[in-house]
């Protein structure tokens, strides 16, 4: 029997399709809102979830993600009354199992429920558990997990790859774990930087050169193509190959054949692609900044890395590891992390990812030096600061102060314990007037705070306010 979800503020669809799902042989359960929703979610196994797009509290489409990534990944079908291609698209792209159209028939909305049962069903039946050795990666939220479910699937296969996510998230080590959990692991991966590739010289670089093909060619060079020939080919930053490149490269994964500058014979390469982009190729195609043909080519199979504020739980995990490698670098010991430390990591949002943090974190060993803990004091300017302001808050009432602890004679609080009780009467304020300003929309509450949608559901979740203030 499967557990489904309803989440849609239609008394009568809900009514409908849990008469259907329970005619089925399977269990119904309903919520009008997405906040109501997002908490079952969050709280209790799903194998489906019906999912209006129009709520309440907000957009379906924009919490799909985090439906998706929630602990039993249900899958989602989507319910709409407005057709909307672009909406449809939207879904599909972010994981939605069916996309369909109110008013339906009892028919049309069984089929996509039965094949979504069916495959979850199958998917359980002949799962074999993907192993991955993961050498340097490190994280196990949910977002991430996800991520590496996909490297697994495509370290398994001989499909080119696309990896897309922002500026330093590590979108190579992604790219070595596929190469080194692959049938491919004793060739060779060689990284091409398509960023830093000089525009002269990007033909000789990937293809090679002859003898004598240019000034300067004073001997034959194989190129990076021919250098990756049973291993594999990392394309970085593959968005700044330049067009006229692109072109020729398109035959190369067509073919795996290509003719070195300056040569007469057709040479061939047998090498697996990696590409990873920061940038919207999609849109760059709309810009005719970037081939199309290309662009189908690359991405067989897409994986999205998630951004570190999109797994703030890694950070602590990432923080121990990185510390541990940049101590035994600079030949130091290992050091001690004051709580203050922790909080201000935790209330940053990275926007350089790790890169950025493991910059913070060599920084504040090069400024605690032969000290034996790191403090917040150690750490970059902008990030001490971000951590100050996020834990100033307005008490309700003037002269109370909420760092005051019980009032009992002759006592006060421990630190830690004065300082939690500041930091959870501030959050519960302000996501009080977050969601009474946003007047209980989430997808613009989460672009005022500055947080994902996730993160904010787990916010409400805590100081129970699933509720529109």
């Amino acid at each position: 029997m499967a557990s489904i979800l309803i989440i849609d503020d239609d008394p009568g669809i809900s009514y409908t399709l849990s008469r259907m799902v329970e005619e089925m042989g399977h269990q119904a359960s309903q919520a009008g809102t997405l906040a109501a929703g997002m908490e079952q979610v969050l709280s209790r196994p799903f194998d489906v979830v019906f999912l209006d797009v129009r709520l309440p509290d907000g957009s379906g489409l924009e919490a799909l993600p985090a439906i998706r990534t929630a602990p039993s990944a249900p899958e989602v079908i989507i319910l709409t009354a407005y057709g909307e291609p672009q909406g449809a698209e939207l879904a599909i792209k972010s994981g939605a199992w069916s996309y369909i159209q109110k008013p339906s028939s009892i028919k049309e909305m069984a089929l996509p429920l039965l094949r979504a049962i069916q495959y979850r069903e199958e998917t359980k039946k002949g799962k074999v558990p993907l192993s991955l050795k993961r050498e340097g990666i490190i994280g196990e939220s949910a977002a991430f997990r996800a991520c590496l479910d996909l490297v697994a699937q495509a370290a398994a296969t001989e499909v080119n790859v696309l990896i897309s996510g922002e500026t330093g998230t590590g979108k190579e080590v992604l790219a070595r774990a596929i190469h080194e959990n692959s049938s491919r692991v004793k060739g060779t991966f060689v990284v091409v930087d398509c960023a830093a590739l000089p525009e002269t010289l990007v033909e000789s670089l990937l293809f090679g050169h002859e003898k004598g093909a240019f000034t300067g060619a004073d001997r034959a060079r194989n190129g990076l193509i021919k250098q990756a020939d049973h291993g594999t080919l990392f394309l970085d930053e593959v968005g700044e190959l330049p067009l006229n490149v692109q072109k020729s490269f398109l035959r190369v994964l067509q073919e795996r054949r290509f003719r070195a500058l300056g040569g007469c014979r057709e040479l061939q390469s047998d090498f697996r692609l990696v590409a990873a982009t920061n940038r919207n190729l999609d849109q760059m195609v709309a810009d005719a900044d970037f081939r199309e043909d290309l662009l189908y080519r690359l991405r067989s199979q897409t994986i999205h890395l998630p951004s570190l504020r999109e797994r703030q739980e890694d950070i602590k995990d990432l923080t121990l590891y990185h510390l541990s490698r940049l101590c035994e670098r600079h030949g130091i010991g290992t050091k001690g992390l004051s709580p203050d430390f922790w909080e201000a990591l935790a209330a940053y949002q990275w926007p350089g990812n790790v890169r950025e943090l493991v910059s913070a974190l060599d920084r504040a060993l090069a400024v605690a030096r032969q000290a034996p803990t790191l403090f917040a004091t150690h750490l970059p300017m902008h990030v001490r600061i971000n951590a100050v302001r996020a834990s100033l808050s307005t008490p309700d009432e003037p002269g109370v102060s909420p760092a005051a602890g019980p009032e009992q004679p002759g006592r006060i609080p421990q630190l830690k314990e004065a300082r939690q009780t500041v930091i959870d009467e501030f959050e519960r304020e302000y996501l009080k007037d977050l969601m009474a300003l946003s007047k209980g929309k989430i997808s613009q509450a989460c672009r005022q705070a500055g947080v994902t949608r996730q993160r904010l559901y787990v916010l409400l979740k805590k100081y129970d306010l699933f509720r529109p203030t």
